[in-house]
């Protein structure tokens, strides 16, 4: 019989992931693998990994859409050329960035960029479950061996 992991279990991975996907350095990958091989059930496993990681993007892309307001202030973390490159960068490479949010240290800032660039909700939600899920998908195959 699997072992039952309770709510506390899930609620950790969640936090977990939604941390990951903010600007705070943190990981996920490490409890969704440990979840895995201790015989969670990866269907919930990679729904809750998922969820949290999304909307840990989602916070980003709203703090993205309010923070160039403050780009005036002395503590605003980059300078105004920084802010402008940044938003060159997006325009070039578009919303197929966004399929590029699961890859660490570029991802977040990416998702940011996006609030910033005022990406569409549709849009940005569809491109960032899909790579944020598959990112997790393909973890989970690895962990589980379902490659091969």
């Amino acid at each position: 019989m699997a072992p039952v992991f309770d709510f506390s279990v899930y609620l950790g991975l969640f936090l977990s992931a939604f941390g990951a996907a903010s600007l705070l350095p943190l990981q996920s990958e490490a409890l969704l693998v440990g979840l895995l091989l201790g015989g969670a059930q990866p269907a919930a496993v990679l729904v809750v990994a998922s969820v949290g990681n999304v909307l840990g993007s989602v916070l980003n892309a709203a703090l993205g859409r309010g923070i160039e307001r403050f780009h005036e202030r002395r503590w605003f973390p980059v300078s105004a050329q920084r802010l402008e490159q940044a938003k060159h960068t997006y325009r070039r490479y578009g919303r197929w960035s966004l399929l590029l949010s699961w890859v660490p240290v570029i991802g977040d800032p990416l998702t940011l960029m996006a609030g910033v660039m005022r990406e569409p909700w549709w849009s940005f939600l569809l491109l960032v479950t899909l790579a944020k899920t598959g990112r997790y998908l393909v973890l989970a195959a690895i962990t589980l061996g379902w490659a091969g």
